[in-house]
């Protein structure tokens, strides 16, 4: 069987990414491959570089908020209208494809686990709907200026006056959930999201190259942003000494950390653990296996679509419910971030992480399935 570095090697030599870093940790055997540039400085990639995660956060931000429902802060099942009055009675469109203005009540209270799940109401969809433009254009939802977002109560304030696509738990949506989480966290803890994640998780997992902003001391080691113009072509999307480089006014839930490989190896080795990290506690074992178990039904699935490519979703993340791709584990779950990372537990004590600098397409997508199918053994 080829190593880590034969396999992934061809996609950095023909450009498909100009540099990359890949872990895979069977119990204790931990394989790294470090391949190609950091970016346009021509500094080489390492194994401590540090990557825009996007939405391999969400897994962190579902654990935090279950780690902060142990602390008895709120329930699972308590209405988030407590905490966060702009969404206590919103308004629902009548169907999946009405206008703005045609909207009834709301007629179950918004939950945390609503949000856990994508089951609240608010998000990126399947199929056309006018609150997926508001959502970019009021809430700086994909915005690549993180900055552009505006800050919490504010974000708040905006949301409310965008009505939920379908009733509380009757639909799935992706995203837009797990910045309201971050708010909710934020509120109910007294704290900043920020500072709640690296007192309550990131500092105790040791995750010390973790967070929502690159410090000076540590830019050498962040890598560029590339994308692709409508040619192919890369073209740099964002430097190190971008956007990252001073704290954002919202801290986001869904997308917002920055990481190396190491970093999310503890965090996935403590969900393997049963919440176990660093030799104590971090979060119980039942709230450890509820974030990584399917939580969400057949009609939800459905209206996943290719979000989900027919798999579950549990806490923060997709959970492998059935052999459909060669890469598929019954029981793994992780997921993957619009900048080209992927971050996977798998039940044979498997962790995968892959952090490259483009985003999810080809040829790129055919670099996650080719580790896809290497870290499965």
């Amino acid at each position: 069987m080829a190593d880590l570095e034969a396999v992934l090697r061809p996609y950095v030599d023909s450009g498909a990414v100009p540099g990359l870093v890949a872990l895979v940790a069977r119990g204790d055997d931990v394989e790294v491959a470090a391949l190609g540039l950091q970016g346009t400085s021509g500094a080489l990639m390492r194994r401590d570089s540090i990557f825009r995660g996007a939405s391999i956060t969400k897994p962190l931000t579902a654990a935090l908020a279950l780690m902060v429902v142990e602390e008895g802060l709120f329930d699972l099942d308590d209405p988030v209208g407590d905490f966060l009055p702009e969404l206590a009675s919103p308004r629902v469109l009548r169907t999946l494809d009405s206008e703005l203005a045609d909207t009834v009540p709301v007629d179950r209270p918004i939950t945390a686990r609503h949000l856990l799940t994508g089951t609240a109401g608010h998000g990126f969809a399947t199929w056309e709907s006018p609150v997926i433009g508001l959502l970019m254009e009021r809430l700086g939802q994909a915005a690549d200026d993180i900055h552009e977002v505006p800050e919490p109560d504010e974000w708040m304030r905006r949301l409310g006056e965008i009505p939920l696509m379908h009733q509380p738990g009757e639909g799935w949506t992706y995203n837009a959930s797990y910045d309201v989480l971050a708010v909710l966290l934020a509120r109910a803890s007294g704290k900043s999201f920020a500072d709640l994640m690296a007192d309550y998780l990131l500092g105790q997992l040791g995750m010390v190259d973790s967070g929502f902003h690159v410090p000076a001391e540590k830019l050498d080691r962040f890598t560029t942003l590339w994308s692709r113009d409508d040619g192919g072509v890369l073209q740099v999307s964002d430097e190190p000494d971008g956007v990252f480089t001073k704290e954002p006014a919202f801290a986001s839930g869904s997308g917002g950390i920055v990481t190396t490989v190491d970093d999310w190896l503890r965090f996935g080795r403590m969900l393997l653990g049963g919440g176990m990290g660093q030799g104590w506690r971090i979060m119980h074992e039942d709230s450890a296996r509820l974030m990584m178990s399917d939580q969400i039904t057949p009609a939800h699935r459905e209206l996943g679509g290719f979000f989900l490519d027919g798999q579950g979703w549990g806490f923060g993340g997709g959970v492998d419910t059935e052999v459909i791709d060669p890469w598929n584990v019954v029981g793994r779950y992780g997921w993957v971030g619009g900048t080209g990372t992927s971050a996977y537990v798998h039940p044979d004590e498997t962790v995968a992480v892959l952090l490259t600098q483009v985003g999810l397409a080809d040829p790129a997508m055919e670099l996650l399935q080719a580790f896809w199918r290497y870290s499965k053994g």
